[in-house]
């Protein structure tokens, strides 16, 4: 390993992360995307609690307060929050809403991707690894109201009272993707969710068994309809019993697939999709929906598909071409989603740091340190300068794409940085409850 780059590499993000907080909390980049994003600013939060400098941290509950203060009626946590003067002026056009936010100036809270699911999974998350790392049990009582509250809203996605969320076309992270209807990456963190809850519910001195049975029903159902193979076997008398409408996709991937190493992206009415979404597969591993043998046979895959080359890691294989049933002619918006960009088997650092994270729970260390030093060298390099920690990169050519800055980029890498030199994952490990089961 590169120990001195590495070292670097750490002090150039927690500068970046440093950088990129406001009074609202953490932006998503210096360079663009000058709002607090509910997806981005959790996942950051993962790297600002191991930065040295205090006001960095701090910088995760403000975040919290901010997407907090803007929960709907309803329970919803908004996509994204920011100031006027940053904001897309076709956003406040489009009916952005306007309120004065923890007595600053008035921010404005995004409502084009209004029906995201993801802003109250990882808000939901974000407060836990805030408990975790805090151990404040007074915001967390006073905060509990807020979390059932996006809760409820996210139970209330479930249309169909299965277990599972049902998710439209572009309202999570994918957020310009054709992933519909049961997501694989909705639904990792929605079992997160509940077991969160269950562990926050506990440090509260409240019921908690529901939180840790629904925990347990919602990775069964997983494993039931979106892994295809021996390791999780379809119980056919209880699917025909509970839940007839999935005996149809059933049987069709029985027959058309047989086995695959990977969770499906997402199963639909009648419908699925063939492809390997690495970060759903990823946090899978992480958060512990897949046990060893399934973490083996996705880490295998991603590594034999040449998946982590030239740099970890490409979002999607294969990748969706034009005149596919998931192609869509939006992924042409700003030319971000043709072959091996963005969604469409890009590559992201900061999946590159839930890939390094993956390899450590899964105990594959070897793998994780050499993948390191790639995620060293990826970050490593910029459109006009070095350490630049980009969006994404070309998921063939290896070159940096988007905008430079990146919250997430940053605090993934120091979050990976952290799980190969301590040999576990912080928050989510053993020692937590988030160990492989």
């Amino acid at each position: 390993m590169n120990s001195a780059l590495i070292k670097e590499g750490q002090a150039r993000a927690e500068q970046i992360l440093l950088a990129n907080t406001n009074d609202l909390g953490i932006v998503g980049s210096g360079s663009a995307y000058q709002q607090v994003w509910a997806r981005d600013s959790m996942i950051a939060g993962l790297g600002l609690w191991l930065c040295q400098q205090p006001q960095a941290r701090s910088s995760h509950r403000r975040s919290l307060a901010t997407l907090g203060s803007f929960q709907s009626e309803l329970g919803k946590i908004p996509h994204n929050v920011g100031f006027p003067d940053v904001a897309d002026p076709a956003l406040v056009a489009l009916g952005g809403r306007l309120q004065a936010a923890e007595g600053h100036q008035q921010a404005i809270a995004d409502t084009t991707h209004a029906g995201v699911v993801d802003s109250n999974l990882w808000y939901i998350i974000g407060h836990y690894y805030e408990y975790m790392h805090s151990g404040d049990v007074e915001l967390l009582r006073t905060t509990w109201p807020s979390l059932e509250k996006a809760l409820l809203w996210l139970r209330y996605q479930d249309s169909n009272e299965c277990g599972l969320l049902e998710v439209h076309e572009a309202m999570d992270w994918a957020d310009l993707f054709s992933n519909r209807y049961n997501v694989l990456f909705d639904n990792v963190l929605y079992f997160a969710v509940w077991k969160a809850m269950g562990q926050m519910a506990e440090a509260l001195h409240l019921p908690s068994s529901h939180y840790f049975e629904q925990a347990d029903d919602v990775r069964r159902k997983m494993n039931t309809l979106l892994w295809v193979g021996p390791e999780a076997p379809v119980d056919w008398e209880w699917v025909q019993r509970e839940r007839q409408e999935w005996l149809y996709p059933l049987k069709r991937v029985e027959t058309e697939l047989v086995v695959r190493p990977y969770y499906l992206p997402y199963m639909a009415f009648r419908d699925y999709a063939d492809r390997l979404d690495t970060l759903g597969n990823l946090l899978a591993i992480l958060f512990g929906v897949a046990d060893q043998r399934q973490a083996d046979l996705i880490l295998n895959y991603i590594h034999g598909c040449g998946l982590n080359q030239p740099y970890p890691v490409q979002a999607l294989y294969p990748v969706i071409q034009r005149g596919e049933k998931d192609w869509r002619d939006y992924f042409l918006v700003r030319n971000l989603n043709t072959p091996h960009h963005y969604h469409n088997g890009g590559a992201w650092p900061f999946i590159g740091g839930f890939y390094v994270a993956a390899l450590v729970q899964a105990g594959r260390m070897d793998e994780a340190r050499q993948q390191l030093d790639k995620l060293t060298e990826m970050n490593h390099q910029g459109i006009a300068s070095k350490w630049e920690f980009n969006e994404w990169f070309h998921g063939v050519s290896g070159r940096p794409m988007g905008f430079a800055g990146q919250s997430w980029s940053a605090a993934m890498y120091l979050y990976a940085a952290d799980a190969v030199a301590k040999n576990q994952v912080s928050i989510f490990n053993a020692d937590h409850g988030w160990s492989l089961s």
